[in-house]
């Protein structure tokens, strides 16, 4: 398969942990040069330390995307690379398990402003130059919850929802180019957080986290087609191959990386 990703440009939010980890590792396997981004100096130097065998085009950019000024300093970073941006992962993100009415203003600002505008305002930046050089690629990490909202964590799945419309807007004003924007929907992945997640359950409990993390798809989850947490790097795969001159037909649309959560034969 022909992945055509060498030597070009790749940012990835959010990537010195999680997915965005995955996803940095996966791009740099292919010979991108990849823009490894966290809100510090000292996570990004480690992430880099750590997949730095994979390859040696890896470039630390700090900033945090989920602010205007951050994002606008963190554009302007990568601006200054003085190479066009090839692909554009917008992954950063946050969640968290709340009920409805105890979520305030302020976290559902904080939520879209991380979640949502932060892709709003990085696609606005970088999707006209791509456009005018007929190449690029942008994905929009969501998740299966943006089609299927979770009680629990509304706000979360509220973003999630508008990535994916803004994606498929997107991808309409790139019509009969070969900019391609498409969203991810991601399902649960065993990430730091998701860990975190489990542990507090099995501290109250009393059960070990590999107990909950099976219990999680039998009580929470029981339409699983997977019945279990999908790796990050399952979901780094399928973003490299959405970058990749293998999908270059592909624009517009809402992967499923979610297995088989979704109900839905389309």
């Amino acid at each position: 398969m022909d992945l055509d990703l060498q030597d070009k440009l790749v940012v990835v939010t959010g990537s010195t942990s999680g997915i965005g980890k995955a996803m940095a590792l996966k791009f740099a396997q292919t010979g991108a040069h990849v823009v490894i981004n966290g809100r510090s100096e000292e996570s990004i130097q480690s992430t880099i330390k750590e997949i730095k065998h994979a390859s040696a085009h890896l470039i630390g950019i700090a900033g945090d995307v989920g602010s205007k000024e951050g994002t606008k300093a963190f554009c302007d970073a990568v601006d200054a690379l003085q190479r066009p941006l090839d692909v554009l992962v917008n992954n950063v993100g946050i969640f968290a398990v709340k009920d409805f009415w105890d979520i305030t203003d302020e976290e559902w600002q904080h939520t879209f402003d991380v979640n949502f505008f932060s892709n709003v305002r990085l696609c606005r930046h970088f999707l006209q130059p791509m456009l005018k050089r007929n190449q690029g690629r942008i994905i929009l990490v969501a998740s299966e919850a943006g089609v299927r909202a979770i009680p629990s964590m509304l706000h979360y799945s509220a973003t999630k929802t508008a990535q994916i419309g803004l994606a498929r807007g997107l991808a309409q004003l790139c019509a009969g180019t070969e900019v391609t924007v498409n969203s991810l929907l991601v399902g649960p992945t065993w990430t730091e957080g998701v860990e975190k997640y489990i542990a507090g359950i099995a501290a109250k409990t009393g059960r070990s986290n590999e107990e909950e993390a099976k219990a999680y798809f039998t009580q929470t989850e029981p339409g699983s087609l997977l019945r279990r947490f999908l790796r990050p790097e399952e979901v780094a795969s399928a973003a490299v191959f959405l970058a990749s001159a293998a999908a270059s037909g592909i624009n517009g649309s809402a992967q499923r990386v979610e297995g088989g959560i979704i109900h839905s034969i389309v």
